[in-house]
């Protein structure tokens, strides 16, 4: 009540105190609270402080000043509070909380502007919240919060706020947690993590929180400033009709990157896949502008690009082959996976090193409050992931394991030569995380996968990954946060032959790389965000060796040298809403490559084919001297106008460098198919990229829309020469050629997200050249003009659907349609020297049928009883359920003198499988 007598005293028999009459002071304060601060004030002035003690709290402050104004004194004291002052004529100083005391009317105070006022006791008019309690419903009035510290000097027309959405009784993060601003129409949600973000107008926001399995929570924002609000939540036990979550809601027309796409993990599996498996990066290839060279074939293809142009990224550490039995299976857990971001047009600054595409794969945090787990069995894997705390509320462990067990189907089959074959895989992953506090957050990944593959009794294929990952997350303050990330990823793939003669050998080639990644966020308004960064890579390489298997063996070992190489580089990237309607993402990579010593370079004539005819010298590297440097800028700019508040276009370019090379010249992986890093004779290949895109949502987000062009320029593509030898050749620069590309097409996706029905429509049409020129003949191909690259396909359509007949029940459906593509035919024959030859065509000039399937499957949602000790879900599908017999690939055959061309398929008939998973 004092404090009230002398505010009204100051406010009605004051006038305005001129600023700049304010006495200067001299004084320090040594480690002091604000009150104590406040009374060396009072003893060196005439002034009082008016103020409650509630509002100070434990803020200490430090510092020296000497002549300085009073009002700077009390600025600097206060920079890191919510509290104001206002120095009045009549040596009183009083203490606001949030607010502002004006001195004058704001400018158009008496003109047209429309300002917000706010009344404490005022009740709010949202949708009711009602709170039950002994069988009585009441309404409950929602929480004012201000937030914030009021500078009445800003111009801004938004702050962000920010905050992380808390189980309050378990602590878990709750994710896809629905935001919304009830009074302004807008909104948001948390990731996976449980975070979020929104910008508020100033004054007064309601804001409205809706996830599945929580209570709602309405909270009345008063916004001044930049500022922190968590949300602790609790669990909603109420039976409901219908719940229905939006997340991202008009993320795809608002946000700026064009080529993105996100996979919905848990949905996935409604999706029927070969044998009942679910397989995120299957259900990417039906997305546009991602495709395969086929069934059985490892890598993706994206706008064009070939497979080693992809970035795959489990926790930040790259998994150089993420499929299983040579591209049948992922390798990737389904039920470990939280998020799987896809990048193919704008790509992030921080992202470098492939030209094509990023999947940005993310684990999800297991549950510190209580154990858990999920398990599968299906007819040729099993698979089980358990999640358990550590310490309580704080860390967590999860681990999960896959093994396949599909001997039993080679052997079953009416094949003699297939009774021997063997055909398994397994692969574990383990993930802690630990959350020491607000500001600290420390995660672990490990990951290993291997396959055992053998058709033939004598031969046996091995690959395998490995990733870890380390990733320290740490929150500066309310402007900037950070993560350190150190992986460690590797890839080995070997052949054992173990034959009737004394030629049993090994073969084998792998790659190692080690990177440490620095990345920050800096928020420096509310309409200018900064991604920052650097990393550097070490590369270690085995490109191949054979050596002699057993005491008997009279294989002559042979070995390619070592490669090693370090991929450096630094990244900023900015966020600018340069008006309401237009939003630019812009960014730059600098990258630079060093091939590293020790090794033997061959130096050639220059301007001469590359071979033993041409070569100078050769050229002794010591280790971990530079043998070449290449790098330079990568720009990525994109940029986002809003037509409609649901329609926008968007337009970007990127140009990429890419410093490592997959030589292969087949369909699918094997031991030939070698890792080579740039070096004096191979240069990096390049990319340029420009997309241009419309996007709009319908019937308020049931449906969303997309069509997207684009267009790729690449340089220094790696292809090889006619006739080529690639296995173990040391001197692999003598039968590779680099050469032009060029790629351009257009996407099209159309989404229903809402009702019974639900699913996508997504067609690609996109074409793929190469080029391989040169003034000699022996290193052009197709007389140096462009043709299509073995991945060229125009056309490419997938459409997935999923009908929900109850909320149990539920029909699925994929089919796929693909352009065959390309092969190399033979066209006639000719003698020579009392010897048969034959001639092909020019590369590429055929292409094989066309490839079409349809998938249906019927899923069994299990009930969701209280009590229960698992939730169960089965999966009834049928794999090619028309049979199609897709050709995977065409060879050539001679037979009693007569060429015959044969093909060879996967899954040439109906594959019908049965899974069942459950939840505990």
């Amino acid at each position: 009540m004092r404090f009230l007598i002398r505010i009204i005293f100051f406010f009605g028999l004051t006038v305005i105190y001129a600023q700049d009459n304010q006495p200067k002071v001299s004084l320090s304060f040594d480690n002091v609270n604000l009150k104590n601060a406040f009374s060396q004030i009072e003893e060196v002035t005439n002034y009082r402080f008016y103020y409650v003690d509630a509002w100070l709290g434990d803020k200490i402050v430090s510092g020296k000043y000497e002549n300085t104004p009073l009002n700077e004194v009390l600025e600097d004291i206060f920079k890191d509070t919510i509290l104001n002052f206002f120095i009045s004529n009549k040596k009183g100083i009083i203490i606001t909380r949030n607010s502002v005391i004006y001195d004058e009317l704001p400018k158009g105070f008496f003109g047209n502007e429309k300002k917000e006022t706010v009344d404490s006791g005022e009740e709010i008019k949202v949708n009711p919240v009602f709170q039950i309690k002994d069988g009585i419903s009441k309404k409950r009035r929602a929480q004012t919060i201000r937030i914030g510290r009021e500078n009445k000097n800003s111009d801004r027309s938004s702050f962000t706020l920010e905050g992380y959405a808390i189980n309050a009784r378990t602590g878990a993060p709750v994710s896809n947690l629905s935001i919304i601003v009830k009074n302004k129409n807008t909104g948001t949600d948390t990731d996976k993590n449980g975070y979020y973000e929104i910008e508020l107008s100033p004054g007064l926001n309601i804001l409205e929180t809706s996830a599945m399995g929580v209570a709602s929570q309405t909270k009345r924002i008063i916004i001044y400033n930049d500022g922190e609000l968590d949300f602790n939540l609790e669990e909603s036990l109420e039976v409901l009709d219908e719940v229905i979550i939006e997340s991202n809601v008009n993320e795809n027309v608002k946000s700026a990157i064009t080529g993105a796409e996100k996979v919905d993990v848990e949905e996935s599996k409604n999706i029927p896949l070969v044998l009942g498996e679910r397989d995120v990066l299957k259900v990417a290839t039906t997305l546009p502008g991602v495709t395969t060279a086929g069934e059985g074939a490892v890598g993706f293809n994206v706008r064009g690009g070939k497979s080693d142009q992809n970035l795959i990224l489990l926790d930040d550490a790259v998994v150089y082959n993420p499929q299983h039995f040579f591209g049948v299976f992922s390798a990737l857990n389904p039920f470990t996976l939280g998020e799987v971001n896809i990048y193919k047009g704008s790509i992030p600054a921080e992202y470098g090193g492939r030209l094509s595409s990023v999947f940005d794969i993310k684990t999800r945090d297991s549950d510190a409050k209580e154990f858990k787990g999920e398990a599968s069995i299906g007819p040729v894997t099993g698979n089980v992931v358990l999640e358990t705390p550590v310490f309580k509320d704080k860390s967590a462990l999860m681990v999960g394991g896959r093994v396949a067990y599909a001997n039993w189907i080679l052997r079953s089959l009416d094949e003699e030569n297939l009774q021997n074959s063997e055909a398994s895989f397994y692969d574990v992953v383990a993930k802690y995380n630990h959350k020491f506090n607000e500001n600290n957050k420390i995660s672990a990944t490990g990951y290993f996968s291997r396959d055992d593959f053998s058709i033939t009794s004598d031969s046996l294929y091995i690959y395998k990954n490995r990733a870890l990952s380390l990733n320290w997350e740490h929150k500066f303050n309310e402007k900037n946060r950070g993560n350190l990330i150190v992986v460690n990823s590797a890839y080995e793939f070997d052949i054992e032959f173990d034959g009737d003669t004394n030629g049993d050998f090994k073969l084998g080639n792998s790659i190692e790389e080690t990177e440490l990644k620095l990345k920050m966020k800096y928020l420096y308004s509310d309409r200018l965000k900064f991604d920052y960064g650097i990393s550097s890579k070490l590369y270690a390489l085995r490109p191949g060796n054979k050596k002699p298997d057993g005491a008997e063996s009279i294989v002559t070992p042979v070995n390619v040298p070592k490669e090693r190489g370090l991929e450096s580089a630094a990244f900023l990237s900015g966020k600018f809403d340069v008006t309401k309607k237009l939003l630019l993402d812009a960014g730059i990579r600098f990258s630079v490559f060093n091939t590293l010593g020790e090794s033997s370079q061959r130096i050639y004539q220059e301007g001469l084919p590359k071979n033993d005819g041409t070569l100078i010298e050769t050229r002794e590297f010591d280790k971990n001297e530079v043998v070449e440097t290449y790098g330079g800028p990568e720009l990525r700019l994109s940029a986002r106008y809003l037509i409609l508040p649901d329609f926008s276009v968007k337009a970007s370019y990127n140009n990429t460098i890419q410093y490592i090379h997959r030589l292969s010249n087949n369909t699918t992986a094997s031991p030939i198919d070698t890792w080579k890093l740039s070096d004096l004779n191979i240069e990096p290949q390049r990319a340029n990229q420009y997309s241009i895109g419309l996007y709009k949502n319908f019937n308020q987000n049931a449906y969303e829309l997309s069509l997207e062009g684009f267009y790729k320029r690449l340089d220094k593509i790696l292809d090889f020469k006619t006739g080529a030898q690639t296995l173990l050749n040391q001197n692999i620069e003598t039968e590779v050629l680099q050469g032009d590309g060029k790629s351009y097409g257009a996407e099209f996706l159309i989404r229903k997200n809402k009702g019974k029905f639900n699913g996508w429509l997504a067609y690609t049409y996109s074409r793929s050249f190469i080029k391989l020129d040169s003034p000699f003949r022996e290193e052009q191909v197709n007389d140096g003009d462009f043709f299509p690259s073995n991945f060229d396909r125009p056309h490419d359509i997938s459409m997935v659907t999923n009908y929900k007949f109850t909320r149990r029940f539920s029909l699925s459906a994929n089919f796929v349609y693909q352009t065959g593509r390309p092969v190399t035919f033979p066209i006639g024959n000719f003698n020579f020297n009392n010897s048969e030859f034959v001639v092909y065509s020019d590369r590429n000039k055929f292409r094989i049928p066309d490839f079409y399937r349809l998938d249906i499957g019927f899923n069994v949602e299990g009930n969701h009883k209280k009590g229960k000790v698992a939730h169960s879900f089965w999966t009834i599908s049928i794999y090619n359920v028309l049979g199609r017999n897709n050709p995977f690939s065409v060879f050539f055959v001679t037979d009693e003198g007569e060429i015959k061309g044969l093909q060879s398929s996967i899954f040439s008939v109906p594959v019908p499988s049965i899974t069942y998973s459950f939840k505990f």
